[in-house]
């Protein structure tokens, strides 16, 4: 097959009134993207389109966290999947270098790719080729696949997550509390990316990271989570249910080592959502590595719903 070389310019959008454009190429979180230009978890810089002429070839866009100042993700990655005239992968490479040399500190490791895609993402021709395609481009520019994960939905309409009698839940005591607990969780764990970082740090170090870079920046209350504990009082595990800039959420859930295989998981993680439906939630959501069988059938098995994937990728340091 010949390829036309398309003479390409490559450009950030110029603010919001540019979304109409940077949104012709289809993405389920295209109708997120005015709220977060508004709220500083995008910025119009770091949102760049691959233009022929009128034609958007293709775009990406990094996020943040509304307290950032760095992008944090690359989120954003798209190709015109009906472009049968160029090279799809050569276009998203030169997008994708181009717009890195301009944004991203020199020298430093680029933020994490992540991809949502349908969950049988491999049994669809379609399906298949796009997110090859993507993969593929980060690939050339030095990415691998760290973990792929699964996301799942609870709502009202779902069966309510049945209670554990053998457990009793109270709020945590203190941060010092909650840090050990997690340290104590991170042995034997399936998680793609504290696995990855046990090879370099402590999981003293990695629970402290993890703490201040993502739990403790909660907005929502620490008084929403829940220990889990035996009746004589000795800690089970632990959830942290909360609220992200988009819905209510499973932050975290863990049992802790010496209590795994006794199905406890099923309890914390109905008492999890009982504590976000009593603050009002109509929906939780929730994601565990697509490698974390237990944690996934516990998820099916409280009335979650697979609403898709995640294909992650990272670049090494």
């Amino acid at each position: 097959m010949t390829f036309n070389t398309p003479d390409l310019t490559i450009r950030t959008i110029t603010g919001a009134e540019e979304l109409d454009l940077f949104n012709r190429l289809p993405y389920p979180q295209n109708p997120e993207f005015t709220a977060d230009l508004v709220e500083g978890r995008r910025h119009p810089s770091w949102m760049w389109v691959a233009l022929e002429g009128d034609r958007l070839l293709a775009r990406l866009s990094w996020w943040c966290r509304n307290s950032d100042t760095e992008p944090l993700l690359l989120d954003v990655l798209d190709v015109d999947d009906t472009a049968e005239d160029v090279d799809r992968v050569q276009v998203l490479e030169r997008l994708l270098r181009t717009a890195s040399a301009a944004t991203l500190p020199e020298g430093r490791t680029p933020p994490e790719y992540l991809r949502f895609v349908p969950a049988d993402w491999r049994e669809d021709p379609g399906d298949r080729r796009s997110v090859h395609e993507r993969m593929t481009a980060v690939e050339r520019t030095g990415g691998s696949l760290l973990v792929e994960r699964l996301r799942f939905e609870w709502t009202s309409a779902c069966p309510s997550p049945r209670p554990d009698d053998r457990l009793l839940f109270r709020p945590i005591r203190d941060e010092e509390e909650i840090l050990g607990l997690m340290v104590r969780a991170l042995e034997g764990t399936l998680d793609a990316h504290d696995r990855a970082d046990l090879a370099h740090r402590s999981a003293e170090r990695i629970a402290a990271d993890n703490y201040a870079d993502e739990f403790a920046r909660y907005t929502t209350p620490r008084e929403w989570w829940r220990i889990a504990t035996l009746p004589d009082g000795e800690p089970v595990g632990f959830v942290l249910p909360a609220r992200n800039d988009y819905h209510p959420m499973i932050g975290y859930i863990a049992v802790l080592p010496e209590h795994r295989g006794n199905g406890y998981v099923d309890g914390i993680l109905a008492e999890g959502t009982r504590v976000l439906v009593e603050e009002g939630a109509e929906l939780v959501r929730a994601a565990t590595d697509l490698g974390n069988v237990p944690m996934a059938e516990a998820f099916t098995r409280a009335g979650y719903v697979t609403l898709g994937g995640v294909v992650n990728m990272a670049w090494q340091g």
